[in-house]
């Protein structure tokens, strides 16, 4: 059995789940995410918990098992808390800046680049060097960060461009003088 599928997805008082031909909505506080669930995979709605069941153990439903558990779970988070990701601009010269909705990021090449947010993801800049993204679905936040960071990745000599706040830079030694 799946250690992740077998645990059921507590609800909390301020978020309600419906279940009608196979598509899952759940709605909190912060907005409402729908899903559609494979017909493999049971799900029932219980009381203030969520249970996940599946009909045998072929490979393919012990996959989907504990990604249904796992994509319901985000998503009661996601309505109730949200998720947020934070990015760190490094580099002499390198910034960002709120105009309207949208992002202008100026990041050493010769041009400005303007990145507009898909719906339901908020962008802020609290600094000049970081960027805070947030948002309910947490696979979109992380796209989003991904796509955000793809515009200039850190580099291993100085570790310029744009940055995960979490993440290490591995730094390589650049080249030695001669002998």
């Amino acid at each position: 059995m799946s250690r992740i599928g077998k645990k059921p997805v507590q609800i909390s008082k301020d978020v309600t789940a419906k279940l009608a031909d196979n598509i899952l909505k759940i709605k909190g506080k912060l907005g409402e995410l729908e899903m559609v669930v494979h017909p493999n995979i049971k799900v029932e709605i219980l009381e203030n918990e969520i249970v996940v069941t599946r009909p045998d153990d072929t490979k393919e439903n012990r996959a989907l098992h504990g990604l249904t558990r796992a994509l319901i779970q985000n998503m009661v988070k996601g309505v109730s808390e949200g998720y947020t990701r934070q990015l760190d601009i490094v580099g002499v010269g390198y910034k960002a800046e709120l105009k309207g909705n949208a992002v202008l990021f100026s990041l050493g090449y010769s041009h400005p680049i303007y990145f507009f947010p898909p719906e339901g993801i908020k962008l802020e800049v609290p600094a000049p060097t970081q960027v805070k993204i947030s948002g309910i679905n947490k696979e979109l936040v992380g796209m989003v960060a991904a796509k955000i960071r793809s515009l200039k990745k850190p580099e291993p000599y100085k570790g310029k461009g744009i940055k995960y706040s979490d993440e290490k830079i591995i730094r390589k030694a650049g080249k030695t003088a001669g002998k």
